[in-house]
């Protein structure tokens, strides 16, 4: 009997010990919680987006917390959220500019064709690694939507073999941004502005092989614009949207109508 007991009693003593110890060194070494982030980080969406320019919700919060940073940074939270934070923080209105997902592709199937049929795992960053993936365009869009798995809005649609991105629904958080493979999705301002939507960096010529509606680098652009905000660089054009007024002429004077017109 005393030959099974003692053991038992001696294990049992060991994890007693074993218990309190952690106890201890919990309370010891626990990391102090700041209130203030806490409540803040329940006020943010959670979608832990990074586009904020911090390591997600927990992070912004913290720096909001200290006063290291300022309301209207969380795209998704948009102003309803920017001024809640503002309230609680006891500061004054904060203006927060919408930006959107757009697309720099327009080679959709009526345009272009793809150089080889892929048969391999459904994804862009996998089909990307098979010799660029299967377009016909090195900079085109593979249209096989990881940037409609990354959107947790529902804002983008794959369209005739092109990512297509509603601005009604995008909140702006980069996830998207982040999960193209070919770089072809950025954020910008959600204001009436001209879009180059093509990525293509290729001369004339050669852009015209693979895409019916790729940018050539003509610069009837560049030449209309009044407002110095279009230039052409590597053959491609490129818009400045903080000089960008909307007028459009630019859009007008594009023979390849690769320039449209955002937030109009």
């Amino acid at each position: 009997m005393y030959e099974i007991l003692f053991p038992v009693l001696i294990v049992a003593g060991i994890g007693l010990l074993a218990g309190l110890g952690l106890a201890i060194a919990s309370a010891v070494m626990a990391v102090p919680k700041d209130e203030k982030a806490e409540k803040i980080t329940e006020m943010l969406p959670g979608a832990n987006c990074g586009a904020c320019g911090f390591s997600g919700c927990s992070g912004y919060a913290a720096a909001l917390a200290k006063g290291e940073a300022k309301p209207g940074l969380c795209s998704p939270g948009g102003a309803d959220v920017a001024a809640e934070i503002s309230e609680f923080l006891g500061l004054g209105g904060v203006s927060v500019e919408k930006k959107v997902a757009v697309v720099r592709c327009s080679g959709s199937a009526d345009y272009t064709e793809n150089k080889m049929e892929y048969a391999g795992i459904a994804g862009c960053s996998a089909a990307v690694l098979l010799a660029g993936g299967p377009a016909s365009c090195q900079y085109g869009c593979m249209g096989l939507g990881d940037c409609v798995k990354a959107c947790q809005y529902g804002a983008i649609e794959i369209c005739n073999g092109v990512a297509h991105v509603d601005p009604a629904r995008c909140r702006g958080c980069s996830m998207c941004v982040a999960a193209c493979p070919k770089h072809l999705i950025e954020l910008v301002p959600y204001r009436p502005q001209a879009v180059v939507r093509c990525s293509s960096c290729d001369k004339g010529p050669q852009t015209n092989k693979v895409c019916k509606i790729g940018c050539i680098g003509c610069m009837k652009c560049e030449k209309t614009c009044e407002a110095d905000a279009i230039h052409v660089k590597n053959f491609h054009a490129e818009v400045d949207p903080e000089k960008c007024t909307g007028c459009g002429k630019c859009a007008e004077v594009c023979p390849r109508h690769v320039i449209d017109l955002l937030g109009s």
